[in-house]
């Protein structure tokens, strides 16, 4: 049977109507205020570094999102650590939630397709993600120009924008995993305990079984177990399975973008520093071009993601 008109029709509203009511529920005022008062504790913390700073720092904006002060981790590594939780928090209950209201056979006798249904959802969640995160963005920013005195460069206002897309885009992944999630079990609960669950894994226990698994995988050779350091091929594949982790891709990307002087992510082989100029910064697409691959990577685990939860909602049964 074919359908009639486009799979988009309905999109704008569904879209405008999730995007209210994120806004109004009282779920996203916790996680607001969850994200403000610990970004604020680790802002505070990155003042009181940057205090001892000379104004010779010429990206001196920039350690707002990277210094630390124990016991408080920096702004950028909090964001890693809430984002997720903050886009699971949105996405866990957009379909499964419908069906628990016996809502969804009503949306869609509308002249409305799961496919506008479906993607209406996952941009309203992401605009809603995006709000945020400029209003954060904004208001480092305007501290910084307060409390320091120092306007931003251009170099450091763009590097700080880059860092507002790769995190738009991290929050995306999550968001589309919690759809997922959403789409293949009926009950909210069991949905977000199990988005949860994966992100806990990816984010604490991942990083401590990749390494194990690199050595089975790739296990060291003589020179390496005599010397007390892994080889060379262990430390690739340990690399490549860490990298399975979404955090992991975005907290490699924050600092090739936030630290100018980053000139590798991994192993780095003297061939690699031949002609350079040690502690030099390195320009933004220079930058780029390092993190490209985690970027790419983070985009590609999005789409696919999302796919997943399109094919897993087209197959399911609505009627009531």
């Amino acid at each position: 049977m074919q359908r009639e008109g486009s799979p988009w029709q309905g999109l704008s509203a569904v879209t405008l109507k999730e995007l209210s009511d994120h806004f109004s529920s009282a779920r996203m005022r916790v996680l607001e205020w969850l994200v403000i008062l610990t970004a604020a504790a680790a802002l505070y913390g990155a003042l009181q570094s940057i205090r001892s700073t000379t104004a010779e720092d010429p990206f001196v904006f920039l350690r707002l999102f990277t210094d630390t002060q124990a016991p408080l981790p920096s702004f950028a590594s909090i964001l890693g650590f809430l984002i997720p939780l903050v886009a699971i928090g949105l996405g866990f209950d957009a379909i499964n939630g419908e069906y628990s209201r016996r809502t969804m056979s009503r949306i869609l006798s509308q002249p409305i397709y799961r496919d506008a249904l479906l993607l209406g959802k996952f941009l309203a969640g992401l605009a809603t993600l995006a709000i945020c995160l400029i209003c954060l963005w904004l208001l480092v920013i305007g501290l910084g120009l307060i409390l320091l005195g120092v306007p931003p460069s251009g170099e450091e206002v763009g590097r700080s924008l880059v860092f507002l897309v790769v995190a738009l885009i991290y929050a995306g992944v999550w968001l589309a995993v919690a759809i997922l999630f959403s789409a293949i079990f009926r009950s909210a609960a069991t949905s977000a305990l199990v988005a949860l669950g994966l992100w806990l894994f990816l984010a604490l226990l991942w990083p401590m079984l990749a390494p194990a698994l690199a050595q089975v995988i790739a296990p060291p050779d003589m020179m390496s177990l005599l010397s007390g350091q892994p080889s060379l091929h262990t430390l690739e594949w340990q690399q490549a399975l860490q990298r399975i982790s979404p955090t992991q891709l975005f907290g490699e990307s924050v600092i090739a973008i936030l630290s100018p002087m980053t000139r590798a992510i991994g192993p780095v082989f003297l061939d690699q520093l031949e002609g350079a100029v040690l502690g030099a910064p390195l320009p933004l697409g220079q930058s780029l071009a390092i993190v490209w691959p985690q970027v790419v990577g983070l985009v590609a685990g999005c789409i696919l993601l999302f796919a997943a939860a399109y094919v897993v909602f087209q197959r399911q049964e609505v009627r009531a």
